[in-house]
């Protein structure tokens, strides 16, 4: 959790932006991506080289020799180009400095053929003014002071820096700002703990946007890997660790580091800003590519072993474009999504999805058919019916999330009714303490080991045959048993009685006050 203090610095960011000239705020993001991830390589660098010392490795600095500028025939000196160094420039000599030399450098960082270094080949380094620079620079200091300041073995300094990275992208969706719908942190946690991704699955989001999905997906994993003494139960009931002490094997590492996770988004800023939050987060080499997933030049069948996602809802795509391999007839993207899912997905595999509630009801043709692939073709394991309030205060459409598996076959669904998510449901979303998340994962995990057939509780199951005679609808209201308590009231004559008694006692007391105001 980040404290009042941090908030205020990010927020001060953001408005120092907005008064220098960026007014757009994926532009602001963007560029303050660039100033962080400017920061926090320094930083890296310099306790690589601390721990190369006490352990008497081989490492050397990304920041030693010289750097030769694209296209000048210039070179730099690379210890010129550390945060620590150009921060104390005079204004008007640093902001040539970063630009047209710091930039450069981080865009070359990985290599050739990495997707950092790809992505970044056409980024552009937008601040205009040395004194929004300067004052950038100057509050990025403080909040990581105050970041040190109140870590006190809270938990690790990645895990804060990870944090502050996200508030920075909520502020994109708050207010309206550029549209952006992202998905709650814990909603996130909740989806990869009922999935449980584990080392040597691919992970996979086919529009992963700021690649929150994939975040948490690193995160779960890692958790597994962290000794208990150092995990901690967080604000949303989940025990979380992310040192992951307990991964000794450097391939191993290397495999979760570059051969797990990957994301498709079509908004090249997107594609970046997610690339910086993974690298934010300690993933040194994510696969995250442009690319519309449901366009007829993307075919990745048969690939991964997880997929977590959140596709757009209410959209369409242009008939042209749609990929022929589908066999939905439609252009809506929910359900495109749900048949692009499946496909990607290994036999075995397994998928967690966010759609919002006609998708379960709708009546179209299209509808259907996509509820059959999932019932049908696979193995609809279990849906989860969230409040309408979840997404606020972006927007107010009531979603589920599904849990199915390609291959298998469905005999019964798993049905639970979340009334509460440990937040507000209104646009302030304020942390509470009633929250439903820590009884679905228990009962997640339980769900065959108990009778789960009373219609009246959270959860339960229906099973197939049923389902198909309701025509495959998969909303939660058909099935669930509505309890009506009965109320009593008194008989009229009884009220009137009441009230005339009432009555008589105001009166009462009006002539005792009237007779102490004449005395």
């Amino acid at each position: 959790m980040l404290t009042p203090s941090i908030k205020s610095k990010i927020d001060q960011l953001w408005d120092k932006f907005w008064s220098g000239g960026i007014s757009n705020p994926l532009t602001a993001i963007e560029q303050i991506s660039y100033l962080l991830f400017m920061r926090r390589l320094d930083e890296m660098d310099r306790k690589k080289m601390k721990d190369a010392e006490w352990t008497g490795e081989n490492y050397r600095s990304l920041f030693e020799g010289a750097f030769e500028i694209p296209n000048t025939n210039q070179t730099v000196d690379k210890s010129s180009l550390r945060w620590s160094e150009f921060r104390h420039k005079p204004a008007e000599a640093m902001l040539p400095h970063v630009q047209l030399k710091v930039f450069p450098f981080i865009k070359a960082l990985n290599g050739e053929g990495q997707a950092f270094t790809r992505h970044m080949a056409n980024a552009v380094f937008m601040i205009p003014k040395a004194s929004l620079l300067v004052e950038a620079i100057k509050l990025i200091d403080e909040l990581y002071k105050d970041m040190e300041e109140d870590l006190k073995g809270k938990q690790t300094f990645q895990d804060t820096q990870g944090d502050v990275y996200e508030y920075l992208l909520s502020e994109i969706a708050a207010a309206g700002k550029n549209g952006q719908f992202r998905t709650p942190r814990h909603i996130i946690k909740l989806m990869c703990e009922l999935v449980n991704p584990k080392l040597g699955e691919t992970v996979c989001d086919p529009s992963c946007g700021t690649a929150g999905f994939l975040l948490g997906a690193y995160q779960h994993i890692l958790t597994q890997y962290t000794s208990e003494e150092y995990r901690v139960t967080d604000e949303d009931g989940f025990r979380r660790g992310t040192i992951g002490d307990k991964l000794v094997d450097e391939n191993a590492r290397r495999i979760l580091q570059e051969q797990t996770f990957h994301g498709y988004d079509f908004d090249s800023t997107m594609v970046r800003i997610g690339l910086m939050n993974l690298m934010m987060h300690g993933l040194t080499a994510p696969n995250i590519d442009y690319k519309d997933t449901l366009s007829k030049h993307y075919n990745e069948d048969n690939q991964y072993h997880i997929i977590l996602a959140n596709p757009p809802f209410k959209g369409s795509i242009d008939k042209g474009d749609v990929n022929p391999d589908f066999s939905l007839s439609t252009t809506k993207t929910e359900l495109l999504f749900i048949e692009r899912i499946f496909q990607s997905l290994r036999i075995g595999g397994r998928a967690a999805v966010i759609v919002p509630d006609g998708v379960l009801f709708g009546s179209s043709g299209a509808h259907k058919a996509a509820r059959k692939i999932m019932l049908e073709e696979g193995e609809l394991q279990g849906i989860i019916s969230m409040p309408s309030g979840v997404f606020k205060p972006y927007a107010g459409v009531s979603t589920a999330i599904l849990f199915f598996v390609k291959g298998g076959q469905t005999e019964k669904v798993w049905f639970y009714d979340m009334q509460a998510d440990g937040y507000s449901l209104d646009d302030k979303r304020n942390k509470q303490e009633e929250s439903d998340l820590p009884d679905i994962v228990q009962s997640w995990k339980k769900r065959h080991e108990e009778p789960n057939e009373d219609r009246k509780a959270k959860h339960f199951f229906v099973r197939l045959e049923e389902i198909v005679e309701n025509g495959y609808d998969l909303s939660i209201n058909r099935y669930k048993e509505i309890v009506y308590e009965e109320v009593e009231y008194e008989p009229p004559l009884a009220i009137m009685d009441r009230i005339q008694a009432i009555d008589k006692e105001r009166a009462a007391l009006m002539q005792d006050l009237r007779s102490m105001m004449e005395s």
